[in-house]
């Protein structure tokens, strides 16, 4: 189905009253092409943290990691400057849900959780992912399990995408479900987002829904999954001292996994993880 019959296909639903995206979600072919690129990058950007990211390692490093391999590889750290954001990624360490500055203060030690959340843009287009790391290869056993159960949310979450069948509210349902059968809580307050011409666009994507509500995901969305689980409840609050970084209320560790996904006419594809 060409860029087109996607729009016919669209007003066609929006007159019977269904929840669709506007046109202007829409990615023409050109344009996902485009943000398929910068997506690479992205990723080759959290590869090379991954092959250098050690105990007793400062966030600053990271950043600094984050910086340089986005301008090697000829793209730009998208979250540099953005409403004011002063560093190249975010870094958010154990009860840090997302947002965390880098800093030469903040030592990663043996032990620690960490996201890594970088976009990059390249060319004009932009793709988005983080990653978790645990510092030294072993945390407390309920970290790990952590860490795995936020990675099964978001995998079984775009494992159950069907362009034209699938919501939006399906994916949160999906990923609530499975992270409160495990014990753990959702953060309701920060979600998924459309991306790719800006670092962020509609629609907003919750990691909490009801079956069969919500937006009709269809071919030409590309879209950020960015589940955050926390081990207690999923109150947070924003540091007053920085106005970015968000904590779990309750002081409980939090992971956060994130994909950069587009959906064609019979699948959807991870262009950056």
């Amino acid at each position: 189905m060409n860029y087109d019959d996607i729009l016919a296909k669209l007003a066609e639903l929006r007159n019977k009253g269904v929840k669709v995206p506007e046109d202007r979600m829409i990615k023409t072919p050109e344009q996902i092409e485009g943000i398929r690129k910068a997506s690479l990058v992205n990723s080759k950007v959290l590869d090379a943290v991954e092959a250098k990211i050690r105990p007793l390692m400062t966030t600053e490093e990271i950043d600094q990691i984050v910086h340089c391999t986005s301008i090697e590889l000829g793209g730009y750290p998208a979250p540099l400057g953005y409403e004011g954001f002063p560093k190249s990624c975010c870094t958010s360490i154990n009860e840090q849900v997302c947002h965390g500055i880098p800093s030469k203060n903040d030592v990663l030690v043996v032990g620690d959780i960490v996201n890594v959340d970088c976009t990059t843009k390249v060319n004009g287009y932009y793709g988005d992912a983080s990653r978790m790391f645990i510092i030294g290869g072993k945390t407390d056993p309920k970290h790990e399990r952590l860490i795995k159960v936020t990675k099964e949310c978001l995998d079984k979450a775009f494992a159950a995408i069907v362009p034209w069948e699938t919501t939006l509210g399906d994916i949160g349902y999906i990923i609530n479900k499975h992270a409160k059968q495990n014990g753990f809580s959702v953060v309701e307050e920060v979600g998924g987002h459309g991306v790719g011409l800006e670092l962020h666009e509609d629609p907003f994507v919750m990691h909490v829904g009801k079956k069969g509500q919500g937006m009709l995901i269809v071919p030409g969305m590309v879209f950020t999954i960015e589940p955050m689980i926390n081990e207690g409840k999923r109150h947070v609050f924003i540091d007053a001292s920085n106005d970015w970084t968000i904590y779990t209320q309750d002081r409980s560790y939090s992971a956060q996994w994130e994909y950069t996904i587009a959906v064609f006419d019979d699948h959807c594809e991870i262009l950056s993880k």
